[in-house]
């Protein structure tokens, strides 16, 4: 379906079509739980099991090629270890900044739960306040605060969002890692980093991680009835923690440095959940 035709679905029917592409294309008729790699974490995708399908996100209804550099552009129906449960692996996300809109940035979400899906596990690489995470740390996400000034629900949709990233799942996270730290992480906007002022405002506000993705597909998870599980890894100080200019590159790199440590950790998380 093309994007123009795409376009004139409803978002749940649009999620829906798209599930009917992939079950289609993977012989599956439904997936356990899907994954989101941010920067930094694609290692994952390769160690958790036998892929069975690859699908270019542009030939899927709603999706779009990314914009990003350091970002695979696929879906991928993942053998989750030596089980019959499947995983569905996207290798990219739309980002509020690039300009398609929010509900093409939790397209992706919705379309995991139209596949059957009852679990989500979101990540993404971002800036740390906290001095003591140095690049390389993961983070699991307690909360967050959406600074975007943008929902993913649209109308009178009233969903709690009390305990929207699952401490059941969190607890899963600590049997792998029984080390891995917890932060509430803070989205703006984008493209542009956060100014040192910004980042000391977040702080203020009690957040601990700063970037430009996850909220609203976690929000968009929850909705659809997701268990919600965000991970982030710490690329980078936050904008005035560090004299260091920041920059893409710099991400990258920092992400490609820690994934053969953090890939399996999070190829075992997924196993469990």
């Amino acid at each position: 379906m093309s994007q123009s035709a795409s376009s004139t679905l409803d978002p749940a029917q649009l999620a829906g079509q798209a599930a009917h592409q992939i079950a289609l294309a993977t012989g599956a008729a439904t997936h356990d739980v899907a994954l989101v790699l941010g920067s930094g974490w694609a290692r994952a995708g390769d160690l958790l099991g036998e892929t069975l399908a690859t699908l270019d996100p542009a030939e899927v209804a709603g999706f779009r090629a990314p914009s990003v550099a350091g970002h695979n552009a696929t879906i991928r129906s993942v053998r989750i270890g030596d089980t019959d449960r499947r995983a569905l692996v996207f290798g990219s996300r739309t980002h509020l900044y690039e300009g398609h809109g929010v509900r093409a940035v939790v397209h992706g979400v919705r379309v995991a739960a139209a596949a059957g899906c009852r679990a989500i596990v979101l990540t993404n690489g971002c800036g740390g306040l906290d001095a003591g995470w140095p690049p390389g740390t993961p983070v699991l996400i307690s909360d967050h605060i959406n600074l975007t000034g943008v929902s993913p629900l649209e109308g009178a949709t009233f969903v709690d969002l009390t305990d929207l990233y699952s401490p059941r799942l969190r607890g899963v996270a600590r049997q792998v890692e029984p080390g891995l730290a917890e932060g509430v992480y803070v989205q703006f906007p984008g493209p542009h980093y956060e100014t040192p002022a910004e980042v000391r405002m977040a702080g203020i506000l009690g957040g601990n991680l700063v970037g430009m993705s996850t909220t609203l597909e976690a929000i968009a998870a929850r909705a659809a009835g997701l268990e919600v599980l965000g991970i982030s890894l710490v690329t980078n100080p936050a904008a005035g923690i560090s004299p260091t200019p920041l920059s893409h590159a710099e991400v990258i790199e920092a992400g490609r440095a820690a994934g053969e440590r953090i890939g399996p950790m999070l190829a075992r998380i997924v196993q469990l959940v």
